[in-house]
């Protein structure tokens, strides 16, 4: 084998070693940016005492600035127009779609929800039932009793 075959050969080593570490560091910050989205929700509906950031959440990782650098280059964010009226309507889309989960199909929930897309809609549904506060059965939606209900009735 030719010293220029030997150098192509672990050239090509080289850069599919590359290419699996930049596919397994892409999967570590979408994993990462998940559970940060996560300590979010749980510190917003968690009962009690706020709880601060962590001390993980105040110090840039090289994950979060990776992550940031790959935002940059990709579509800005357009920014929202705010309703003449001021603030928002009666409650988010989130809370309209738990409200409406009484028995409806997601096709109904959506229908109802007037100003809001059809994959937005679904995509608050989805949330819902990985946080298992909505349950489907028979094609229908069913809104889960909370601790609070439970523990009421």
């Amino acid at each position: 084998m030719s010293t220029l075959d030997e150098i192509t050969k672990e050239k090509q080593r080289i850069d599919d070693a590359i290419a699996r570490v930049d596919a397994q560091r892409e999967k570590l910050v979408g994993q990462f940016s998940e559970l940060e989205a996560a300590e979010r929700v749980l510190a917003r509906y968690s009962k009690g005492v706020p709880a601060g950031r962590t001390a993980s959440a105040n110090t840039p990782t090289i994950a979060t600035q990776a992550a940031a650098s790959a935002r940059q280059r990709g579509r800005r964010r357009t920014t929202i127009a705010i309703p003449a009226g001021g603030g928002r309507g009666s409650s988010n889309l989130s809370d309209q779609v738990l409200a409406l989960a009484t028995g409806k199909t997601p096709q109904e929930i959506a229908a109802v929800c007037k100003g809001a897309r059809p994959n937005h809609v679904g995509a608050a549904i989805a949330r819902h039932k990985r946080a298992g506060r909505i349950e489907e059965r028979d094609g229908r939606l069913y809104a889960m009793q909370s601790i609070e209900q439970r523990a009421a009735v």
